[in-house]
């Protein structure tokens, strides 16, 4: 998959014909299924990208809005699926998988912040990781209108892109090939998903022994 992502900013025409969908594609997955990678494959994306900005000079700016839009986009179909788990008598899969990746603190958090701060919320729930899902289901516990929604979700989705893509202008702007700074943009992208969950273990860990 994160070769996928290289591929969409290639210099060849074929190539970009092939790749910019599949980064596109690959997203929207990644957002209907949250176990694909899709910060590391826009960080990936932008490293290689930033490499070819000689050649290509709009190859960033079309990363990212292929990125943000297949964010969109995605958010915008689970959110729809979700809806008719909610109107269902019997749920949805969609929905009880929407539930099951919201922990009940982070739910209880997420529909505190909701009431407080309404949809800007979903802005921030884009950067945290593991936050969108959780907002996600606060937002149709709260029977939040689509159109709604997605007057949150749409800045959501461009900061999210936008964080993403820096990543991969850092860690191509600090090695002359592009695989290595792929790599770094795996690893930081890697590790900012990771450290909530750890640091959250650790926590408890600490609270039960003490």
């Amino acid at each position: 998959m994160i070769l996928a992502a290289a591929a969409a900013v290639a210099p060849d025409s074929t190539q970009q014909a092939v790749g910019y969908p599949s980064l596109f594609l690959l997203v929207v997955l990644g957002a209907l299924v949250p176990v694909v990678p899709t910060g590391a494959l826009v960080s990936s994306a932008a490293v290689v990208a930033f490499h070819q900005s000689d050649t290509s000079p709009f190859a960033l700016l079309i990363v990212f809005g292929v990125a943000s839009l297949a964010a969109f986009a995605g958010d915008m179909g689970l959110y729809w699926l979700g809806q008719r788990g909610m109107r269902s008598k019997n749920g949805s899969r969609w929905l009880e998988a929407i539930r099951d990746r919201a922990p009940e603190d982070r739910l209880s958090q997420a529909q505190d912040k909701l009431q407080d701060h309404g949809v800007l919320v979903l802005v921030l729930s884009r950067l945290v990781p593991a936050g969108r899902l959780p907002v996600m289901l606060a937002c149709l516990l709260a029977k939040l209108p689509l159109r709604r929604f997605a007057r949150g979700n749409l800045p959501a989705c461009l900061a999210w892109a936008v964080t993403y893509q820096l990543i991969g202008i850092l860690g191509g702007s600090l090695f002359n090939e592009p695989w290595q700074g792929v790599a770094l943009a795996v690893g930081l992208t890697v590790f900012i998903s990771l450290a909530p969950t750890v640091w959250r273990r650790l926590r408890r860990v600490r609270s039960t022994a003490s």
